[in-house]
């Protein structure tokens, strides 16, 4: 386990994430589905809207909080076609062109050159040249953009459409060999469309509307991106002036509206993407993470909801210290270069710009915010517990001089049920004034983001823009999580069954396993919580009801001259400041147990663990089976 260390001075904020605009197209080939005569219209939209959204990032006014606006990234397969004319006037305009390709790079050229002849076409696979010159010119057009771009190639399943594909060329006109084909192809391409649609923020699509049917073609991604909940900014060939913006899949089908402002609606989706709304109040918004100081250890004074957990949770030492030193994220982005990012660096054809940014945007970022919130946690929880702690010892202390004093000391016991009652409400104005309980909760949200991210983002996964979580009162976690896993993006590498399985290995060992681990231990220690503290209550709640039953029982014996009157009274202030301290003191631990929530919390563990656990067995099948079976 790595030793926590403190860095020496002050510990910085990591950065804001910049701030990324991403899109994604797809569309139709040139004379395939859009005649010829058609194209040059396409293309003129297609340059006119990518001007529309040039425009409108430059005017777009950054608020206060964010990162750098990096220059737009465009996603495409660089297909023949639409992705290759997307790529080219991405080019021209200094946008980022990333490409995730269905297959690895030479079977890519070779397929998306369209040779006609068993010669061509093996010579594309082996990496050389077509004889054919109009398969060449489209070959060296998409090597071209390969030096461009950042390529993440698909590759895994290569050496099986190999097969298929030189299948079909060698036996041209066979149509069952060609469906084979295509059919297995045409999975490839709509994987790569879903990487592409993970990663963008909308996609543009040139499309005829007819059919969303054929797997991996351009009705389908477009189908596949609004069923994420990204909006589809649709040019029709038909009519390709009269673009449009879609957010679901019946708004395929409905009529254009004649009177809609689509450059006022374009706008709102860049805003939506690129803007934040800040909350008014103490550290809101990316203020909180920005503005905090490093805390670097645990508040003593607040260690009483870990306390609690410490003695009900069955520790064997419960009084030990419960000070915690906070791993620095320098020393967790060291810990994680002996760890994880070592182990992806060793994966076969691992890109180590994916590794250097996984330290400087997902572990150092995830590292401070678990310690931000670790700390404000502690403030929170260990104030409330703090509270209901006082709360039942200014109730016991209140009615303390009736068997401890005389009623001239009244106001000392008074005094110091002042003091605790005053100082609950300081507690409490605190915590409002501060937000302990809303940056704890927004701070654990960008921690939980970024903690699996790099056994995610190592194999290219992300999760789509649409699908991201909304909060009730703020999303800035969401934005800042959103774009500082954008910023790592797609590794530029070629995805082979080894990298797969090295992948597998990383996701198991150093993440599915730790937590499994983790969460097991956690819920096994929060269920002997709760049910310790549940069986406190009951016990104190039955003493009080024991002590109420006696004194009655004393009572009548006494009026039936079985019990001396003078001893009833004289034991009278005893029996009232136990029915007063023992409710009291079984409600202070009911209520530390309810607002503990340690039986929900150990539910929600043990779910983690068991899913956890099986993920972990569903791993080690694809590991013990064959390189092959693995995609």
């Amino acid at each position: 386990m790595q030793v926590p260390q403190i860095e020496q001075g002050p510990v910085a904020a990591p950065p804001p994430p910049d701030v990324c605009l991403t899109i994604g197209v797809t569309g139709h080939r040139e004379g395939d589905t859009v005649p010829a005569a058609e194209w040059g219209r396409v293309a003129a939209a297609l340059d006119r809207l990518f001007d529309s959204i040039a425009a409108e990032v430059a005017a777009l006014s950054m608020p206060a909080g964010l990162g750098a606006r990096l220059p737009t990234r465009l996603h495409s397969l660089l297909a023949d076609g639409l992705d290759q004319l997307a790529a080219n006037a991405a080019r021209s305009r200094g946008w980022d062109l990333v490409a995730p390709l269905p297959f690895g790079k030479d079977l890519n050229v070779a397929i998306n050159a369209l040779p006609t002849t068993p010669g061509d076409a093996r010579a594309l696979l082996a990496g050389g040249s077509a004889a054919d010159a109009t398969v060449e010119a489209r070959a060296a057009a998409i090597r071209e953009h390969y030096a461009e771009a950042r390529c993440f190639a698909l590759a895994d399943a290569d050496a099986m459409i190999a097969r298929r594909f030189l299948d079909m060329i060698d036996n041209l006109g066979e149509v069952d060999r060609a469906i084979d084909f295509s059919a297995h192809a045409s999975e490839r391409v709509a994987l790569a469309g879903r990487v592409m649609v993970e990663q963008s923020d909308f996609i543009v699509g040139v499309w005829n509307g007819i059919s969303e049917a054929y797997v991996g073609g351009t009705g389908h991604t477009i189908a596949t991106a609004l069923d994420q909940g990204i909006a589809v900014l649709w040019i029709n060939p038909a009519a390709p002036e009269d673009w449009r913006i879609v957010h679901s899949r019946e708004g395929l089908r409905a009529p254009v509206d004649p009177h809609s402002d689509r450059l006022a609606s374009l706008r709102q989706l860049i805003a939506a993407a690129l803007t934040i709304t800040g909350n008014a109040g103490f550290r809101s918004g990316t203020a909180a993470l920005a503005d905090q100081r490093w805390p670097g250890r645990s508040p003593s004074l607040f260690h009483s909801y870990r306390r609690v957990e410490a003695m009900f949770g069955g520790d064997a030492r419960p009084w030990h210290s419960l000070r915690q030193v906070y791993v620095t994220p320098a020393s967790h982005v060291t810990a994680a270069r002996d760890g994880i990012l070592a182990a992806a660096a060793a994966m076969p054809s691992a890109d180590h710009r994916l590794i250097d940014a996984l330290a400087a945007q997902v572990v150092r970022r995830f590292a401070f915010a678990d310690g931000v919130s670790a700390y404000l946690s502690d403030r929170y929880r260990g104030g409330m517990v703090v509270s209901f702690l006082l709360a039942g010892l200014a109730v016991v202390i209140g009615i303390a001089y009736q068997p401890f004093g005389r009623a001239a000391d009244k106001w000392m016991f008074a005094l110091v049920e002042f003091t605790l009652l005053v100082t609950i409400l300081v507690i409490t104005w605190a915590g409002q004034r501060r937000r302990w309980h809303g940056r704890w909760f927004e701070t654990r949200r960008v921690a939980e983001y970024f903690r699996h991210a790099p056994a995610l983002l190592i194999l290219g996964v992300a999760r789509p823009a649409g699908r991201w979580p909304r909060g009730a009162d703020t999303d800035w976690p969401e934005f800042y999580a959103r774009h500082g896993l954008r910023a790592v993006g797609l590794p530029d590498l070629t995805v082979t069954t080894a990298y797969l399985r090295a992948g597998l290995e990383v996701l198991d060992v150093h993440h599915v396993v730790q937590q499994r681990d983790y969460h097991r231990c956690k819920a096994e220690r929060l269920t002997r919580a709760h049910r310790r503290l549940d069986v406190l209550s009951q016990r104190l709640f039955q003493l009080a009801v024991a002590a109420v039953t006696i004194y009655l029982a004393l009572t009548l014996a006494s009026a039936f001259g079985v019990f001396a009157e003078a001893r009833l009274e004289a034991m009278a202030k005893t029996f009232t400041f136990l029915g007063v301290a023992l409710p009291s003191f079984g409600g202070m631990f009911a209520g530390i147990r309810y607002f503990g929530d340690f039986e929900r919390f150990a539910a929600i563990s043990e779910i983690t663990s068991q899913k956890l656990g099986s993920l972990h067995l569903r791993i080690n099948l694809l590991l013990s089976a064959p390189e092959s079976a693995l995609n």
